[in-house]
C-alpha cells in the first residue's frame, strides 16, 4: 500500500506512513530491527537496554556496519580504478567523526585517514594510524602543526595557499626532510548542496585557483625538501552521483595535463563529499556506480589527451560512518501547536537538540524519527522533534510523522547520525555532550564517555578558585 498525502503544513516530499513504526532499511542500519516487544534493536542490543546503561542523550553507532561500509567504498574505489589499470587510494574523512576506535576499525579494513587539525592528527595516531597513511589537510595550519606532520612522516600534506608553501620550505630545510605535498584546487565546480557545503566554487576560503596553482606547483617543486604529489579538489558534500565530479574531473586534468611539463604527477585526489539517504526521500546512487563514474571520467579526460592516467584517491566520510549511527533521546514534553483550522503540529522535546545535532541549524539538514521503547497504533501524527535549549532554531527534526499517543518517557530514535553529529556537537546551555556506545554482536561498550556537568566546571577557573576559598576560610 503506498504512503498517504502529505498533511497540510508538511514538506512536498513527506508523506504520511502507512506504519509509523516502519525503520526504512535506505536510513537505518542494516541490523536495526523492531524486537518482540516492540523496541528498536541495533546490533541485537535493545534501545531500553541501552538507555538504561548509559543514558540518553546516547550516540550509537553499529561497528560493524562502519566496517562493512569502509569495505564497500574501499572495494568499490578499486574496482573501478582497477578496470583502467591504475589503483585507488581511500581516505576515511576523519572530519565526520573521529575516535581512537573509529580509526582503529577504518584501519582495518584498508583505508587511510584525513585529518584537518592538530587534534585530529593526535586521535589519529592515538588510534593506532601509520602516520604515513594519513593525509593532512585545513586552510591554515599553524608552523606547530607543520612540524608536527613533518616529524611525524605525514603521508600527504594538502597546501592551501603560498604562505604554507613557504612555512613548509622552511621547515623541511630546517630538519632535512622531504615532505610529500599535494596542492588543492577550486575547480569552479558547484555542488548541489547547501552554500556552506559548497567547496569548490571560487569565493571562498579553500584552495587555489586553476590559475594561481600553476606558479604554487613551480614553487613546490623548486623546493629540496618537497615532492609534489598531484592535485586536490572537493566540490561539496552530501552529493548523490558522480555528475558534478565529472565536469571536476575534465578541469583537474586539464590542469595535470599541464603539469606534466614539470614532472611526473603520480596522483590526482577528487576529494570526497558522498551523500546519504538522511530522509526516505532521498536517493544517493549507490557508491560503486559513483566511483565507475568518477574514475570513467578521468579516464576519458585523461585519453583525450593523450597523457596517461594516474592513480586516483578518494576521501569518503558520511558514507562510511553516516548510517551506522542513531542517536536516542528520551521525550519530556508533547505539545500540539494549532496550525490553523483542523491541521496541528505536535511539538516533542527531547533532552538534547543543537547541542549533539547542530546540522538542522547550520544547513537546514532534514532528519527521521521513530519511537524505539515500542510500537503504537495510533494514527500518525505531523511532528517537530525540538531540542531543550533556549532557541527557537533548536530542531532535531523538522517534519516526521509519528504515532499520535507519543508521550513524555517514551525514547526516540533519530537514525543517520554517525557522522557530523558528535564532531559538531557543543556544551550550548552548558549542557554535557553525550557519551558514543558501539554495539556489534549483542553487545554494547562506551567508546567515548559522556561529559559531566563536573568536567564542565573543571575548566571554569572562578569554580575552582570559589572552591578554594572555601576550604581556607573552613580552615581559619
Amino acid at each position: 500500500m503506498s504512503a498517504s498525502p502529505a498533511l497540510p503544513f508538511a514538506p512536498e516530499w513527506l508523506s504520511v506512513p502507512d506504519d509509523a513504526n516502519a525503520l526504512s532499511p535506505r536510513i537505518w542500519p542494516t541490523s536495526a530491527v523492531r524486537a518482540a516487544d516492540g523496541a528498536l534493536e541495533v546490533a541485537g542490543v535493545s534501545a531500553l537496554e541501552l538507555a538504561e546503561r548509559f543514558g540518553t542523550p546516547l550516540y550509537v553507532v553499529d561497528e560493524n556496519e562502519v566496517r562493512a561500509h569502509a569495505r564497500r567504498a574501499r572495494d568499490a574505489f578499486r574496482t573501478a580504478t582497477a578496470r583502467h589499470g591504475v589503483s585507488a587510494r581511500t581516505y576515511y574523512a576523519g572530519k565526520a567523526f573521529l575516535s581512537t576506535e573509529i580509526v582503529r576499525w577504518v584501519s582495518e579494513e584498508g583505508l587511510f585517514v584525513d585529518v584537518c587539525s592538530g587534534g585530529e592528527l593526535a586521535v589519529a595516531l592515538a588510534g593506532g594510524a601509520d602516520p604515513a597513511h594519513l593525509g593532512f589537510h585545513g586552510n591554515n595550519k599553524s608552523v606547530a602543526e607543520l612540524e608536527r606532520a613533518v616529524a611525524l612522516g605525514v603521508g600527504s600534506i594538502i597546501v592551501d595557499s603560498p604562505i604554507e608553501i613557504e612555512r613548509l620550505a622552511a621547515i623541511t630545510e630546517r630538519v632535512g626532510a622531504v615532505q610529500n605535498v599535494m596542492v588543492r584546487v577550486r575547480t569552479g565546480v558547484h555542488a548541489e548542496t547547501h552554500a556552506f557545503l559548497a567547496t569548490a566554487h571560487e569565493d571562498q576560503k579553500f584552495g587555489f585557483s586553476m590559475t594561481d596553482a600553476v606558479p604554487a606547483v613551480a614553487r613546490i617543486r623548486e623546493v629540496a625538501g618537497l615532492r609534489f604529489l598531484g592535485l586536490h579538489a572537493h566540490i561539496g558534500s552530501q552529493i548523490f552521483d558522480a555528475s558534478g565530479f565529472r565536469e571536476s574531473a575534465s578541469r583537474l586534468v586539464d590542469l595535470h595535463a599541464d603539469l606534466l611539463d614539470g614532472g611526473e604527477i603520480p596522483l590526482l585526489n577528487v576529494g570526497g563529499g558522498f551523500g546519504i539517504a538522511y530522509t526516505a526521500h532521498d536517493d544517493p546512487h549507490p557508491i560503486e556506480d559513483i566511483a565507475i563514474g568518477i574514475v570513467d571520467a578521468v579516464a576519458e579526460e585523461c585519453a583525450v589527451r593523450g597523457i596517461a592516467i594516474p592513480d586516483i584517491a578518494f576521501e569518503p566520510g558520511r558514507v562510511i560512518v553516516g548510517q551506522a549511527g542513531i542517536t536516542l533521546y528520551e521525550v519530556g514534553t508533547v505539545k500540539p501547536v494549532p496550525l490553523g483550522e483542523d491541521a496541528e503540529r505536535v511539538y516533542v522535546s527531547v533532552d538534547g537538540g543543537m547541542s549533539d545535532n547542530a546540522r538542522p541549524a547550520l544547513y537546514g539538514a532534514q532528519y527521521s524519527a521513530r519511537l524505539a521503547s515500542r510500537v503504537s497504533d495510533a494514527a500518525p501524527a505531523l511532528s517537530r522533534v525540538v531540542g531543550h535549549h533556549c532557541e527557537s532554531g533548536d530542531v532535531v527534526v523538522d517534519a516526521d510523522y509519528l504515532p499520535g499517543d507519543v508521550a513524555p518517557g517514551d525514547l526516540l530514535a533519530v537514525p543517520a547520525t554517525g557522522a557530523y553529529c558528535f564532531s559538531l556537537a557543543s556544551t550550548y546551555n552548558y549542557t554535557p555532550r553525550p557519551a558514543v556506545v558501539a554495539v556489534r554482536d549483542g553487545q554494547a561498550r562506551v567508546i567515548v564517555r559522556r561529559e559531566s556537568v563536573d568536567d564542565l566546571l573543571s575548566r571554569d577557573v572562578g569554580v575552582v578558585a570559589s572552591a578554594a576559598g572555601e576550604v581556607n576560610e573552613g580552615i581559619a
